[in-house]
């Protein structure tokens, strides 16, 4: 197993049920074998895996240490590893080698956004309103990484003049409490606010309509922004995710 990385992929055919951890624990609630009730032949083996290693053969099957989880040894080519099943039989997960890991991402293409199409009219200013370079980020007041990012932010901003960040709202359905804030920080268009929401401090009852959260959100949807924090450069470069504040310069000057 040397050299391998555990990716989950959920295989479309097997969509039934969602999954939740501690579905499938090793005993039943009586105490009992859960191995006695549920049974994994290798002719089923092999239709699972061929749907996600075409070319594998199955090896030896036996119960994985995660509870709740068949391993089945797979063999491709000179490649060995494991594909584990739970116990329904509905949800997969494969090791993948690092390599072909590393292989993938080099293959892929930076993710590109045009800087052009993203209004600033609504953002939220941190900086100098005449630096040089641009900045906009995709943020959610609420997001841990989003706070991460927003110390960053602060740190390059004492140190250089030349920089300005666009906070563009986009708070995510996960964080109940991120539109509400959003919605306020957007009211005031204040830094001071927004700086206040991502130090985790009350902020008050939005004064305007949600107008403008709204607005941010569609313009984010359709630039195809799923996550936070994202940062886009003038060049159309983008970054996903926070990153410390010396990195972050130096993803600002290109490098």
């Amino acid at each position: 197993m040397k050299n391998l990385l555990l990716l989950f992929s959920i295989v479309a055919a097997m969509l039934a049920s969602p999954f939740a951890v501690g579905a499938f624990p090793g005993k039943d609630p009586k105490g009992g074998d859960c191995t006695k009730c549920h049974k994994l032949d290798k002719k089923d083996a092999e239709e699972i895996v061929k749907k996600i290693v075409p070319n594998g053969v199955v090896g030896e099957i036996k119960v994985a240490p995660i509870k709740g989880l068949w391993q089945i040894e797979v063999t491709a080519g000179q490649q060995h590893g494991a594909v584990f099943l739970d116990f329904s039989k509905k949800f997969v997960a494969q090791l993948i080698p690092v390599e072909v890991l590393d292989q993938q991402r080099a293959q892929q293409k930076p993710q590109k956004m045009d800087f052009s199409k993203i209004p600033l009219g609504d953002a939220v200013v941190l900086g100098p309103a005449d630096a040089k370079k641009k900045i906009v980020v995709f943020t959610d007041p609420d997001c841990p990484f989003c706070r991460q990012l927003h110390e960053s932010m602060k740190k390059v901003l004492a140190e250089r003049k030349d920089v300005a960040f666009y906070l563009i709202m986009f708070p995510l359905e996960m964080h109940k409490d991120a539109y509400k804030k959003a919605q306020a920080i957007l009211c005031d268009k204040s830094a001071k606010l927004a700086d206040d929401a991502f130090s985790g401090k009350e902020v008050p009852e939005p004064k305007c309509s949600n107008e403008v959260v709204e607005r941010t959100k569609a313009l984010g949807i359709s630039l195809g922004v799923n996550s936070t924090p994202m940062l886009v450069r003038e060049d159309g470069t983008v970054n996903a995710g926070a990153l410390p504040a010396d990195k972050l310069s130096e993803w600002i000057d290109g490098k």
